[in-house]
C-alpha cells in the first residue's frame, strides 16, 4: 500500500538461561552474604528450600505417644497363663500381713481426696487393696490398669465390696510406661509398690504426668533402697536379681523418691518410712505430688 513502509519481522525476546532463572528464594539465599570462608555460600545458594527447612525452623522435641497395645507387648509381654493366674492368686492371699501394717499410712494418704476429683486411674491396680479407701460411693470413676488380665476379676470383687458400682470400674491391660488414657484426663493416678517392677521409672512418671490435668494428683507408696553402706543395702543389692525373677520384675535397689521429685510436678510432699514385717523392702517413700 502507497506511504507504508515494510518493518523487518521482530525477533522472538530471547529466552534466559536456565541458570539465571532461580526460584525467588534461591536468588534471594545464594545474594545473602556470607563473612565466613567455608563456603557456607555455596552450600546455602545450591541447596533446595526443601533441604533448607530444618535450618530454619529446628525440629520438633515432642515424642510421639506411642500405643499402649504396643508398649504392653514390648516391656511386659504375656506370660503362660498358668503362671499369671497364680501370680494373682499369690499376691491376694500373700499381701494381707502387709496391707494390715501399711493400712493407717494408706488411711491418711487418700484422706486428701475429695468428690471433685472424679476421675482415678489406678497404675498397677493388682488385687485391688486400695479400693476401699477411696472408692465408696458413686461419685468416683476408677479406671484400674495391670498387665496381669487374672487380676481383673480380684480387682473387680474389691471394687463392689468398697461399694463401687460396677459401671463405675474399668479394667484395661497395660503398663505405666504407655498409660492407656489421653492426655489431661485424670483428676488422680494412684500407684503403690508399683514403679519397683516397671521398665523404665523415669518413662512411666512422664506418662503418669500426661495423662493428669492441671491440678491433678498422683498419689504413691513406693518402697525404695536403704541408704547407701548400711547391711540392709548390702542385701538389696546381693537379693536385687532374685526377686526381680520370682516377683515379676521388682527391684529392691531403686531410689524411686529421686525420681518422683526431678520430673518436675509443681508441688511435691514426701515422707518415708520403715515397716517391720518387710524387712527387706522396709524403707518406703510416700506422699502426694501435683501437676
Amino acid at each position: 500500500m502507497p506511504g507504508l513502509v515494510a518493518l523487518p519481522p521482530v525477533a522472538p525476546p530471547a529466552r534466559r538461561p536456565l541458570s539465571i532463572a532461580l526460584p525467588r528464594r534461591r536468588r534471594i539465599l545464594a545474594a545473602l552474604p556470607c563473612r565466613c570462608r567455608c563456603g557456607r555460600r555455596h552450600l546455602l545458594g545450591a541447596s533446595s528450600a526443601a533441604a533448607l527447612l530444618p535450618l530454619i525452623a529446628p525440629p520438633s522435641r515432642a515424642a510421639p505417644h506411642i500405643d499402649p497395645d504396643v508398649m504392653l507387648e514390648r516391656v511386659h509381654p504375656s506370660r503362660p497363663d498358668w503362671y499369671e493366674e497364680f501370680y494373682a492368686t499369690a499376691l491376694d492371699k500373700g499381701m494381707k500381713s502387709y496391707e494390715a501394717e501399711i493400712a493407717g499410712y494408706k488411711a491418711k494418704l487418700f484422706s486428701q481426696l475429695t468428690a471433685t476429683r472424679k476421675n482415678i486411674l489406678e497404675l498397677g491396680v493388682g488385687t485391688g487393696p486400695n479400693f476401699k479407701y477411696y472408692a465408696n460411693g458413686d461419685w468416683v470413676n476408677v479406671v484400674g490398669v495391670d498387665p496381669n488380665r487374672h487380676m481383673e476379676d480380684y480387682a473387680r470383687a474389691a471394687a463392689v465390696s468398697a461399694g463401687l458400682p460396677p459401671s463405675n470400674f474399668m479394667f484395661k491391660r497395660g503398663v505405666a510406661e504407655a498409660l492407656p488414657a489421653e492426655d489431661n484426663s485424670m483428676d488422680v493416678v494412684i500407684g503403690t509398690l508399683v514403679l519397683c517392677s516397671v521398665s523404665n521409672t523415669d518413662m512411666a512418671l512422664r506418662e503418669i504426668n500426661r495423662v493428669l490435668k492441671p491440678g491433678g494428683l498422683y498419689l504413691f507408696i513406693e518402697h525404695v533402697a536403704a541408704p547407701d553402706g548400711t547391711i540392709l543395702r548390702f542385701v538389696q543389692g546381693a537379693l536385687d536379681p532374685l526377686q526381680q525373677f520370682v516377683a515379676d520384675g521388682c527391684h529392691l535397689t531403686r531410689k524411686t523418691g529421686e525420681n518422683i521429685r526431678d520430673v518436675g510436678f509443681s508441688s511435691l510432699s514426701l515422707d518415708s518410712v520403715r515397716l517391720s514385717n518387710a524387712y527387706i523392702i522396709s524403707p518406703h517413700v510416700y506422699g502426694v505430688a501435683c501437676k
